[in-house]
């Protein structure tokens, strides 16, 4: 594979051109004539770069084209035009009627933020309503938790034990 055109190279191709030869002859010809490798792309890329490009001929250069033949028209059918239909229709959903939150058997202390000790339980009530005020359980925290041990059960989705309750509203009680 050459990179560079020697001159005599270069002249070679536009003289070849000027005698109507295709790009492939033209490689061949050169090839043959200086033993080099070029191919008919390379010939078609160097004659672009010297300008020659626009020489290079579409068929015998002594004779005339020939006139294309006309193509036949196609007769286009119209297909019939079909409405979109949804892909699935979608159906219409009624409101649906307002949950009963669960709930456990304690009466929360109604704590503000502010009135909250370390050792409180941090469950809110309240703020359903706009001006409403947001309160906290306020009853003894679970160890490792926010909760005591009902709202902690109620988060995590599990009922707690029955005795357990009893037992933390007994300790509130006495205090």
């Amino acid at each position: 594979m050459q990179i560079n055109w020697e001159p005599e190279h270069s002249e070679a191709l536009r003289d070849y051109l000027a005698k109507g030869l295709s790009f492939a002859e033209i490689a061949r010809a050169i090839n043959a004539r200086f033993h080099t490798a070029y191919s008919r792309n390379a010939t078609i890329g160097r004659a672009r770069r010297m300008g020659l490009a626009g020489l290079a001929r579409s068929g015998n250069p002594g004779q005339p084209k020939r006139p294309r033949k006309p193509r036949p028209t196609r007769s286009h059918r119209t297909r019939k035009r079909r409405a979109a239909k949804p892909l699935m229709s979608r159906p219409i959903l009624k409101r649906a009627a307002a949950l009963k939150l669960r709930c456990v058997a304690i009466v929360p202390r109604h704590l503000s933020l502010l009135e909250l000790q370390p050792d409180d339980c941090r469950y809110p009530f309240g703020g359903d309503e706009d001006g409403e005020a947001i309160t906290f359980c306020g009853h003894p925290r679970r160890q490792g938790s926010s909760y005591c041990v009902s709202h902690f059960h109620l988060t995590r989705g599990r009922a707690p034990e029955p005795g357990a309750v009893k037992v933390l509203l007994r300790l509130v009680e006495a205090a």
